[in-house]
């Protein structure tokens, strides 16, 4: 079994990782950039080294320099968490020569799936479903028109090297088709330092559902269950559940089989996710993501695992323990990414520091944070602050659950995705599981800032709290130019 982990990432799932690696009696080290120096993750480990600057690129991407400071301090291990360098074939290839153990899948395994046209082709050969498109990247402006044209409008545009929504454009007629694949290619080659790019038919209103795969060193892969990740903006997923309120037993045994073929055809070891396109009570294979996900809680609670945990089993050269019809599912979980950004202004960034954090609590209420009182959230990295998670016998009481959690949280002194994420846990669709990838398209009302004269009532109520709060502790009311500051206080009282 490993004995030491560097953990190479920050922010929540740095936390995360370094909670079970606790547990299991792993010492874990952590890595800080020049803006992280207080940061949660240091204190949480062991051991903590300064890694570079505060640009991700002068430090959570250092891969050298992640490397250096894996060997100089012991550890055996390094884990990648998400984001970051976790799908860089090179950096798990240079951490193997270094010989330390890559908590995640072969080297070989992430550039193959790395590029979206090389993953396509692997899952049309094991018989895998795919969308229409093209298996290669395009040549030319021409050739995107001519394949365009051959599968039919409207189409999507992707990066071949990346995801995430970077390098992507839905193109609607034909002639638009040649402004888009510049478009595109210059995004993915700033994004990714590559700007091939490949097409596929647009699916109007699908829904997104991955599958959890867990495989081993041994050769076998069991999958656990699927997640609806639908409600997205951008192409980033902002509530993700488990399992999805539409497979039936029948569809999700056939995603599922089709997920552990993806896996098999590319040698799988370790946590990994096959990502679908469900439309119609048909499913395509979107991609395949070599690394933990963002929102792997959800398929914790309800299998009853702990996926971090088996990471580190399995690249330890421990066996799944388990036979696929052993993998039973039981209740349902939700989860709300909090992010610093302004729902109501374009999602646009919020930057600041966290003046109040109060979590919830109570049955089947989880919170996985990257940031404390007192942490200073800038522009250097991705606006995840945490992620609030809950289960339920039923995806009713998980719901009721989020909805109650949303309101007991305290994130003061920046904007989040609180209110809207409040906002989304009463809507009818959602609470009936009407749910696409278009849902904040088709419900713009959640989107709208609330009107201050309507909630002169709730203002009042929360001024009143504060200056009680300031009174007990001593500690003077902020007001602003025209009276106290109220647009940084997210107890989540405002709908």
């Amino acid at each position: 079994m490993i004995q030491s982990v560097l953990v190479a990432n920050r922010g929540e799932i740095a936390v995360r990782i370094m909670r079970t690696a606790r547990e299991m009696g792993v010492r874990t080290v952590a890595v800080y950039s020049d803006a992280d120096r207080a940061a949660p993750h240091v204190a949480a480990a062991d051991e903590a080294y300064h890694l570079g600057g505060s640009a991700a690129s002068e430090s959570y991407l250092r891969g050298d320099a992640l490397i250096r400071i894996a060997l100089s301090s012991g550890a055996q291990a390094v884990h990648p968490g998400y984001g970051f360098l976790a799908e860089r074939s090179d950096f798990a290839a240079a951490v193997e020569a270094a010989g330390l153990v890559f908590v995640g899948p072969r080297s070989e395994t992430i550039a193959a799936m790395g590029d979206k046209t090389e993953a396509r082709r692997r899952m049309a050969s094991a018989g895998v479903p795919i969308v229409p498109g093209t298996k290669q990247s395009l040549a030319s402006a021409e050739e995107a028109r001519a394949a365009a044209d051959s599968i039919g409008y409207p189409v999507v545009l992707k990066a071949a090297a990346g995801g995430g929504g970077k390098g992507m454009r839905v193109v609607a007629r034909g002639e638009d088709v040649a402004s888009s694949f510049e478009a595109a290619g210059r995004e993915a080659a700033n994004a990714f330092g590559d700007g091939s790019v490949y097409v596929e038919r647009y699916l109007e209103r699908p829904r997104h559902v991955e599958v959890q795969l867990l495989g081993d060193q041994h050769g076998n892969v069991i999958h656990l269950g699927e997640r609806e990740c639908s409600i997205q903006r951008r192409h980033q997923k902002l509530v993700e559940e488990a399992p999805s309120p539409v497979l039936t037993p029948e569809e999700r045994a056939e995603m599922g089989t089709a997920a552990v073929r993806a896996a098999q055809a590319v040698d799988y070891v370790g946590a990994g996710t096959v990502e679908f396109l469900y439309d119609g009570g048909q499913f395509y294979f979107l991609e395949m993501n070599t690394r933990l996900q963002v929102e792997h809680p959800v398929t914790e609670h309800v299998t009853g695992l702990d996926l971090v945990e088996w990471q580190f089993r399995v690249a330890s050269g421990e066996a799944i323990p388990w036979k696929q019809d052993e993998i039973t599912l039981e209740g349902h979980s939700i989860e709300c990414r909090i992010t610093s950004e302004s729902p109501f202004d374009g999602f646009l960034p919020s930057t600041g520091t966290v003046r109040e954090l109060s979590v919830p609590g109570g049955p089947g209420v989880r919170w996985d944070g990257g940031v404390a009182r007192g942490t200073e959230v800038g522009l250097f990295y991705d606006p995840l602050l945490g992620k609030l998670i809950t289960w339920g016998p039923d995806r009713a009481t998980a719901a009721a659950r989020m909805g109650r959690a949303l309101g007991e949280l305290e994130l003061g002194g920046i904007r989040t995705s609180i209110p809207l994420l409040r906002r989304i846990m009463a809507e009818d669709d959602f609470l009936r599981g009407n749910l696409s990838i278009r849902y904040l398209e088709e419900h713009p009302e959640i989107l709208v800032a609330p009107d201050p004269e309507t909630h002169g009532d709730v203002i009042a109520l929360v001024a009143a709290v504060l200056e009680d709060r300031a009174r007990k502790t001593g500690t003077p009311p902020r007001h602003g130019g025209r009276g106290r500051d109220l647009s940084n206080w997210q107890r989540g009282l405002l709908p």
